[in-house]
């Protein structure tokens, strides 16, 4: 790609994006479905206007390890400490049973090879913090006892789903399934999850002294950028895929992090705020590259929508991924409605799953047909759920409320 149509590409996503992603919210959808069907309409499925090269491929790369970063950045650790035993029932069960049936289904039911079915169960356990916490914020309940719950289980889902994305990872870059890399990825990310803290909470008061002398603007920024891309060659250096050392850093640089055991580490509020405020422009300008890219990796044109297949496979699918994170809200002592609501609040796969579909779509874990079952499964779940909470608040069941 030469350099001039590289400019218009980029050009052409990043309005498409932004264009789309308005139409979404403005239908009450979430913006990342609005990138997605960007993508699609696009790319080869539709318009054929782009296609995804290895320059813009670079850059959803970039997108996708400043979206984990921010992920980090608003998980909020304590909230899973507040809700207590429900929400780890929730997240334990909400994690376990959507991987272990799309798992089933498709070894046993669909035949599908080992390592696409252990893909496929993990791209079902995600839950997207931050469609989740968009929902509940506009319904005023991110502080009632259910917003608490969803909000402590999907960290829990979010720190798990990570640690199994590495795992994944490293099956798909070593060709096959074993034990002895698994039992290695999981002691190199336990120690990176201790250590990277620790680390980047020193970094951080590097850059907030220098930021304090500095009269050049633009210092925060490019430190933390530096940062999180350094936590991603790291994360590379030991195995792991990059993006979980965008995860690692956002989680360090939190206002709201502690480390286990109740050892906590001094956090300025006040300079954690201004890095979340000064690097949401730079991840607002990425991020919606590794969702246009995401579409524009779809080609439904060379799907055969005639085979039966594709509609059994993404219906099972679907039905496995909302029932699966149901379950979960269903083993917790409340009312019909609160765990109606909490089950349906954790259903949304957003960024999180596409991350995982990528991933598998980018190792050749995938092939076209599959891919496109998954995304179509990932867009549906996170479209119907903020429409079903909202119903499940404006309409009673009877019996205990």
């Amino acid at each position: 790609m030469d350099t001039a149509h590289f400019f218009l590409s980029l050009l052409i996503i990043l309005l498409g994006a932004r264009l789309f992603a308005e139409i979404a919210v403005r239908l009450k959808a979430p913006a990342v479905i609005g990138e997605l069907m960007a993508g699609i309409v696009l790319g080869p499925s539709l318009l054929g206007w782009l296609e995804p090269g290895e320059m813009l491929k670079l850059l959803a790369e970039i997108g996708i390890i400043l979206l984990l970063f921010e992920v980090g950045l608003e998980t909020d650790v304590r909230r899973l400490v507040r809700a207590g035993k429900q929400a780890v029932t929730v997240a334990l069960s909400g994690f376990v049973t959507p991987f272990v049936l799309g798992f089933g289904l498709s070894y046993f039911v669909f035949e599908l090879s080992l390592l696409v079915s252990l893909f496929i169960g993990g791209t079902l356990t995600a839950t997207s913090i931050g469609i989740t916490v968009r929902v509940l914020a506009d319904l005023k309940r991110q502080n009632e006892k259910e917003g608490q719950i969803v909000l402590g289980a999907a960290v829990l889902d979010d720190v798990l789903g990570v640690i199994l994305l590495a795992l994944l990872y490293e099956f798909s870059m070593g060709g096959g399934i074993s034990l002895i890399n698994a039992g290695k990825v999981f002691l190199f990310v336990s120690l990176f999850f201790l250590l990277a803290p620790l680390l980047a909470k020193l970094m951080a008061s590097v850059i907030r002294h220098f930021d304090g002398v500095s009269e050049l603007p633009g210092l925060i920024p490019t430190s933390v950028v530096s940062l999180v891309l350094f936590f991603a060659w790291l994360a590379d250096l030991i195995g792991a895929p990059e993006l979980l050392g965008g995860f690692a850093a956002g989680l360090a640089l939190s206002r709201r992090f502690f480390l286990p055991f109740a050892v906590s580490l001094r956090t300025d509020a006040a300079f954690a705020q201004r890095i979340e405020e000064q690097m949401r422009p730079i991840i607002h300008l990425f991020t919606p590259v590794f969702f246009v890219m995401v579409g524009l990796s779809l080609n439904f044109r060379e799907i055969d929508w005639s085979s039966p297949f594709i509609w059994t496979f993404s219906l099972s699918l679907l039905l496995v991924a909302v029932l699966g994170k149901l379950a979960g809200a269903f083993l917790i002592q409340e009312s019909l409605r609160l765990r109606s609501i909490i089950g349906m609040a954790m259903v949304p796969r957003g960024e999180v799953g596409l991350i995982f579909a990528e991933l598998g779509r980018a190792g050749g874990i995938f092939d076209n047909e599959v891919y496109a079952a998954i995304v179509i499964v990932i867009a549906l779940t996170t479209l119907l759920p903020p429409f079903a909470i909202k119903l499940l608040y404006q309409f009673p069941f009877s019996g205990k409320q």
